[in-house]
């Protein structure tokens, strides 16, 4: 069985400046962020005082006690969270514990499962081959997985019709290719995919690719937002289209360029004393659901997920969310241009379409861009956003958002299932803001 199965049962959850060709990320000639790196900073970024980087020192430490109240009333073991601005952590802390059975303190640069964190690394890496040219934005998915040339549309009425466009690389990254998931609602598409149980037979990301494609499609492609399985397809698509395995094309042009030594799709045994449990509540309790020690992360997975499968540290995720919001860069090294991430990080969905909704997590206010919800409305939203805020979040509670206005990332993880720490995470983000200065 994959550890696809664990976190299926916990998830809720323009032409682009062409770059040559190359195996590993560009180094640019350009000046580094005006706060110089600091090789030895533990936080990923370099560290600064809150004044420096127009932030209440008051008002930041007002994060902890706020999230030490969730574990001291039993509903979470911890919390970890972290605050960057203009290129600078300037809080960083843990409360509470990394695993409940030894009564080991949780430490801001344990190991977590990121889960649908996930996918805004595959976004990037699909991206990375958008600019060199190996794939296009328009390009049918059946370019590279040509039994996507065949699907068919399985309406409510249970009738099976062609669908009016072919699913393409963009519908993919904006999540309206007409994949699901299968838990989210009761269609007949739905109830094929959870009777299918491909999420566990699949061995390998070609095989879980081929019986995604033997599945219908809920809508024709871009006529609906739908959360689904379109990340883990872009795996496959980015297997074919680089002629590397997904994991190693992450690793080559991504994780080793900016430093993110701790993320991957196995935590290894040299690490395992930094891996956090993940807990479900019951019988009044926090009850252990994936160990640190020997669970599903600490083996290889029949399948690589490139919408739910890695795990990483606050430091690691931290360098790839300041990329994002420097466009593209960080410490001279250029993993996209900066044309690229601007189009991931606007809203590519029609109005039709908007605002998004998946349960009660995202709200009115938000659209989706190339593999990130994005704020269109910060005066419906119910967070304290700004328009053009990004953001993301994981099955098992972690959440990150990055405000380019503000020049700020955010960033508060547990490791809860199920998905529903809302208060949690508004919480913060309400502390955090209010701490600007």
């Amino acid at each position: 069985m994959t550890r696809k199965l664990t976190w299926l049962t916990a998830l809720l959850v323009a032409a682009l400046s062409g770059l040559a060709a190359c195996g590993t990320a560009e180094v640019v000639e350009e000046a580094p962020p005006a706060a110089a790196p600091d090789a030895a900073a533990p936080a990923g970024l370099p560290t600064a005082g809150p004044d420096s980087a127009g932030m209440s020192a008051a008002g930041l430490d007002r994060i902890r006690p706020a999230m030490q109240a969730y574990v001291d009333d039993g509903r979470l073991a911890g919390v970890m969270t972290l605050v960057a601005r203009r290129g600078q952590v300037v809080h960083w802390d843990a409360v509470g514990l990394r695993d409940v059975a030894t009564d080991d303190p949780l430490e801001p640069d344990d190991i977590f499962r990121i889960y649908s964190m996930t996918k805004p690394i595959t976004s990037v890496a699909t991206m990375i081959l958008v600019e060199e040219g190996k794939v296009a934005l328009d390009d049918p998915v059946s370019r590279f997985i040509p039994e996507f040339g065949d699907v068919v549309v399985l309406t409510d009425a249970g009738e099976r019709v062609a669908p009016d466009r072919p699913i393409t690389i963009e519908h993919l990254l904006t999540h309206t290719s007409g994949l699901t998931y299968g838990f989210f609602g009761d269609s007949p598409v739905d109830r094929q995919y959870n009777e299918s149980g491909f999420f566990t037979h699949a061995v390998g990301l070609e095989d879980f690719a081929r019986q995604a494609a033997a599945l219908p499609l809920l809508a024709s492609p871009g006529d609906r937002w739908n959360y689904g399985v379109s990340t883990d397809i872009l795996g496959r698509v980015v297997e074919v289209a680089s002629g590397r395995p997904f994991d190693a094309f992450l690793r080559e042009r991504i994780l080793e360029p900016l430093g993110m030594d701790d993320t991957g799709f196995v935590v290894p045994a040299d690490k395992r004393d930094r891996f956090t449990g993940h807990y479900q509540p019951q019988d009044g309790a926090l009850q252990l659901v994936d160990s640190p020690v020997d669970g599903e992360y600490t083996r290889a997975p029949a399948w690589l997920s490139g919408g739910g499968g890695l795990t990483s540290t606050a430091s690691d995720y931290i360098r790839f969310a300041q990329m994002l919001l420097q466009d593209g860069q960080l410490e001279g090294v250029r993993i996209l241009a900066p044309e690229s991430v601007r189009t991931m990080r606007a809203n590519r969905l029609p109005e039709a379409l908007v605002p998004i909704q998946l349960g009660t997590f995202l709200s009115p206010g938000y659209g989706f861009g190339l593999g990130f919800a994005v704020v269109v409305d910060a005066e419906s939203s119910p967070e304290p956003d700004n328009d053009g805020v990004f953001r993301w979040a994981g099955a098992a509670n972690t959440f990150f958002w990055i405000d380019p206005e503000a020049e700020l990332i955010g960033m508060v993880w547990t490791q809860l299932n199920p998905f529903a720490a809302y208060d949690l995470e508004r919480e913060f983000q309400t502390l955090v803001y209010e701490a600007l200065e």
